[in-house]
């Protein structure tokens, strides 16, 4: 008596490579390149690190803390980085440094003003910041006069 012989064929075996072969080959751009999405993120942070800064600040001076006044007009953002961060070493964690001419390093960071950035009573200026690679994002500091 003969036994059947049991498993795949070659053709079968070639036909499941081939396809394994093309969902990879669609697949895979989509998960090479994270960098740019890492980027966004970082910049998004130090924006939300600004901003929550600001906040806080606010809050201190509207109790009679020992905040700092945010009145800068003319160039509201540096102005309020520079005076919202000072003293205040634990606020960007790492090798954060906001700079206002263009990022030269990855850790570089661009603070400017945004499109309306007098501080006005009650008013809450928006600021630029923008990464070495061209991202950006926006941070909202209020000011205290």
């Amino acid at each position: 008596m003969h036994k059947a012989q049991t498993g795949f064929t070659l053709i079968e075996l070639v036909v499941v490579i081939v396809i394994l072969g093309i969902l990879a080959a669609t697949a895979l751009p989509k998960f090479v390149d994270f960098s740019g999405e890492a980027e966004q993120a970082a910049v998004k942070g130090v924006a939300g690190a600004i901003s929550s800064a600001g906040a806080i600040n606010y809050g201190k001076v509207k109790a009679g803390g020992t905040g700092v006044n945010i009145t800068d007009g003319t160039d509201a953002c540096a102005g309020t980085a520079n005076s919202v961060l000072a003293g205040q070493g634990t606020l960007l964690s790492g090798s954060v440094t906001l700079v206002t001419a263009s990022p030269t390093t990855t850790d570089q960071y661009k603070i400017a003003a945004g499109t309306d950035a007098v501080c006005a009573a009650g008013k809450t200026i928006d600021c630029q910041i923008t990464s070495k690679g061209g991202k950006t994002a926006t941070a909202y500091v209020p000011c205290t006069n």
